[in-house]
């Protein structure tokens, strides 16, 4: 028997890539209607295609610098290419999908009285002067350098969020995501967990910059959304930083590769790319306290089922 209650209807921006993808996964295994939004710049129809002939889910190709017209409940807003490689090969485009595109989407939200969830990020700390980060730090971002088309951009992104909140009484949610990792990723974004796998899967040396000695904190993509789900369904506003807490150099992640792919270990050194921050590690105490979210799969696991992802490929 059809049930009386109308289902939640989100839109996913950026439904098709990695992160979209497997929070739709879990939209639509809750029983919710889901449209998900993708230009397919970085996303792939085979990230989303086992929902194709479901009646709660409808694809869109629509690129989000242009406004839409939809009826929807929640707006999930992840549209905007995150890695380095992807997000400097247009640098204007992934600005004006930052700016225009989250203008876009806070307009619908606004128009049809919709919570809407900003993905930003961790960049917006820029190379940080204080670690571990908490969400009160105000960063430290070069704004003309080649990676500000992103960082600026999750910086204006949340401003016209907390704007729209004020100025409109717009219910929003902030989450600032830390790395992740995953299936889904794609095997040539340039980010160092996909990278060093398909090195290491290839036999060929593991590519290292600078001395291998700045830090990252790798949280596994199931943790993450779990975390965005709980900040949509809570009274938080955020911003909320998402990630896991335990920090690890990019030789020791480089070594546990290496060691799960029962390979010899072998690096090259580069020298670091411009603006790269040596450090990344979130203060979590906020989540923790107001979501009551922590990650809970270890890297370890975590690194294993990434890696069964790639040799599949």
């Amino acid at each position: 028997m059809a049930s009386s209650n109308p289902k939640t209807i989100n839109l996913v921006t950026g439904g098709a890539g990695f992160l979209g993808s497997h929070l739709i996964d879990k939209l639509m295994e809750r029983g919710e209607e889901v449209i998900c939004i993708d230009n397919f710049f970085t996303g792939t129809k085979k990230n989303v295609i086992k929902w194709f002939n479901h009646p709660n889910f409808e694809l869109i190709r629509h690129d989000i610098t242009k406004p839409i017209t939809l009826e929807v409940n929640k707006i999930w807003h992840l549209a905007c290419p995150a890695s380095p490689i992807h997000y400097q090969f247009n640098p204007i485009k992934t600005a004006k999908t930052s700016f225009l595109g989250t203008y876009n989407m806070l307009g619908l939200a606004k128009r049809v009285g919709a919570k809407f969830l900003l993905a930003s990020t961790s960049e917006i700390y820029g190379d940080p002067e204080i670690h571990p980060q908490p969400e009160s730090y105000r960063g430290n971002v070069n704004p003309i350098g080649i990676r500000s088309c992103y960082d600026e951009g999750k910086r204006i992104a949340e401003t016209l969020s907390f704007d729209y909140k004020r100025t409109h009484n717009l219910e929003i949610r902030v989450a600032r995501i830390f790395n992740t990792y995953g299936p889904r990723m794609l095997p040539n974004d340039g980010r160092v967990v996909s990278n060093l796998i398909m090195q290491g899967l290839k036999n060929e040396s593991m590519t290292l910059y600078g001395d291998g000695m700045q830090t990252r904190s790798f949280c596994f993509v199931d943790d993450l959304i779990n975390g965005l789900i709980k900040l949509m369904n809570s009274k938080t506003t955020g911003p909320i930083n998402l990630g896991n807490p335990n920090e690890i150099t990019i030789l020791e992640l480089a070594k546990i590769i290496s060691h799960k792919l029962c390979i010899k270990e072998n690096f090259i050194f580069k020298e670091l790319p411009l603006d790269d921050p040596l450090q990344r590690q979130p203060i979590i105490k906020e989540a923790k306290e107001k979501l009551n979210w922590y990650p809970s799969i270890n890297l370890d696991n975590g690194i294993e089922s990434t890696i069964d992802y790639f040799k599949k490929l």
